[in-house]
């Protein structure tokens, strides 16, 4: 079992250090938590929220037009439909793989591995004089 150490703070050490945050001594949380040890990246947050300092909390804002959110409605149509495709091929090859072991089994192939491997590599000589005779 992970034992997690708890810490708690002082309410007069949490004071502090938001004081620093919002006097500009500090000038991030990531610098806050280095030189107080706070070691969990939601621990200040929490902390400006409890005592009213939203304004200390770190915000993200995104500007975009129209046109890159349609993009973006776009782009994540497509993720999910080439999530669709590779599920959907990974269930064929599963598939694959099991009518292949299957027809092994009937006809007696104990290696099913080593018969792969000689097919590839009889593939790929075909595969190497049909060039050949093409470039030539």
């Amino acid at each position: 079992m992970i034992r997690v150490e708890v810490i708690r703070y002082s309410e007069a050490f949490k004071r502090h250090v938001i004081g620093e945050l919002e006097s500009g001594r500090l000038a991030s949380h990531g610098e806050a938590r280095a030189k107080y040890g706070i070691r969990g990246a939601g621990t200040l947050p929490k902390w400006l929220r409890k005592y009213g300092k939203n304004h200390l909390l770190r915000r993200v804002v995104r500007v975009e037009t129209p046109n890159e959110r349609n993009q973006i409605k776009a782009l994540k149509s497509r993720i999910r439909q080439l999530e669709r495709a590779v599920a959907d091929s990974k269930v064929k090859e599963t598939l694959a793989e099991a009518y292949f072991e299957i027809v092994c089994e009937k006809y007696g192939v104990d290696d099913a591995a080593a018969l792969k491997k000689s097919i590839a590599e009889k593939l790929l000589r075909e595969e190497s004089c049909l060039e050949s005779n093409e470039k030539g």
